[in-house]
């Protein structure tokens, strides 16, 4: 446990911004968009105020932003950005860049829909844009955790065995921006934690030239994508050790699926982030009337933890899961198509019903929340369809 324990109301965005300057980049380059704006926003005080020593790069947009992340890291800095929704888009051809040649970048992303309409409130459409390029990535429930996951995040990102580039989200406005009872180690602390960044092939080494961005054929480029897979599917055991090491030192629990009685449920709730709150509250008031509920919330969504969903669910008679985002022309959702694949390895048949739900920032009530594991009865009992609706909007 650490000694020096600072405890403080905060945002999930002010929360970033301080595990960032802890874990003291030598480079950030970042273009402020709601509503991340305020981590980059509190990263360039630090900066200016002399707490922190790292090139601060302001750019004219999101792609620059990551671009000059790229050659920074490929130079051999420790690099960490932030940016959302748009941004993120406007990033997306140097987020394959990142990840194939292997750069242990840092990046929170404030969880945002993508227009049109326009929209600046959350889910989860823009960071399942990026599920397939590579990195890793992760969900925060509280503004805690959004601190806990980006610190972890670091660690994960430049340990030798991944040397990949990790995306540590936080839901927009609801996490990013809310106020909460936080707690916070000590900078040195962290700094301990987090160690020294040594890159493994800089290229600013000239006494051992490597090659970067190099062309390709399809046998070079198969290669390439094939360490980029199996550095990415490795990277869920190194991610609970880090974990584990430091839930040891700040005494929270970090577990890259969080359970909640799932013991003994005959009927459980899958959901990613902020929404989590949600599933537990109305579980809660469900078992205290004798209904065995339980909800299953990953933290880790890439590596996807398939293992630990099924194992989570293995007494369900039927599961829901609760997507934030749609992936328009298919049977089911980002985390539905994940969590139905993880139930069919495993040897799980319950049915599972997959719902799209708070699109936009559209309100998850307590009474969609109590619908969703109404249904599940239903569905069990072959009275209602398993088929992908969009909740509070069924025909």
């Amino acid at each position: 446990m650490s000694t020096e324990i600072k405890a403080f109301s905060a945002t999930g965005n002010q929360m970033v911004a301080e595990a960032m300057r802890q874990a003291e980049p030598d480079v950030m380059a970042a273009y402020p968009i709601t509503p991340q704006t305020t981590i980059v926003e509190s990263f360039a005080k630090f900066v200016a105020d002399g707490r922190v020593h790292t090139e601060y790069v302001t750019v004219e947009s999101e792609h620059s932003a990551l671009s000059a992340c790229v050659g920074a890291s490929a130079a051999g800095a420790r690099v960490a950005t932030a940016t959302a929704s748009q941004g993120l888009a406007l990033m997306w051809e140097e987020l394959h860049i990142t990840a194939g040649m292997r750069l242990p970048i840092v990046m929170a992303n404030a969880n945002r829909a993508l227009a049109a309409p326009i929209n600046i409130h959350c889910d989860h459409s823009d960071i399942m844009g990026a599920r397939d390029t590579g990195w890793i990535i992760m969900f925060a429930e509280t503004a805690q955790e959004a601190y806990d996951n980006t610190v972890v995040s670091f660690k994960v990102a430049e340990d030798a065995r991944v040397q990949l580039p990790v995306l540590t989200t936080l839901d927009g406005f609801t996490t990013s921006h809310a106020m909460e009872r936080c707690e916070m180690e000590d900078d040195d602390t962290v700094r301990a934690f987090v160690g020294d960044y040594v890159a493994a092939h800089p290229l600013l080494d000239t006494d051992n030239p490597v090659g970067c961005g190099s062309y390709a054929l399809g046998d070079c480029y198969m290669k390439t994508h094939l360490a980029c897979r199996r550095a990415n599917t490795g990277a869920l055991s190194v991610i609970e050790e880090h974990g584990k090491a430091w839930e040891a030192i700040c005494g929270r629990p970090f577990n890259v699926v969080d359970t909640w009685g799932t013991e003994d449920a005959d009927y459980v709730v899958v959901v990613l982030g902020s929404a989590a709150g949600n599933a537990r509250h109305i579980a809660r008031e469900l078992r205290a009337q004798g209904r065995r509920v339980g909800v299953v919330r990953p933290k880790v969504f890439r590596p996807f933890p398939a293992a630990a969903v099924a194992a989570a669910c293995k007494t369900a008679k039927a599961v829901a899961v609760m997507d934030r985002s749609d992936s328009i022309g298919a049977a089911h959702g980002p985390l539905g198509a994940e969590v139905i694949s993880a139930l069919h390895e495993a040897g799980l048949t319950m049915p599972v019903k997959n719902y799209i739900f708070g699109l936009g920032g559209q309100d998850l009530t307590n009474e969609l929340m109590t619908s969703i594991f109404d249904t599940l009865e239903d569905v069990a009992a072959g009275t209602a369809s398993p088929a992908l609706s969009y909740l509070g909007f069924e025909e």
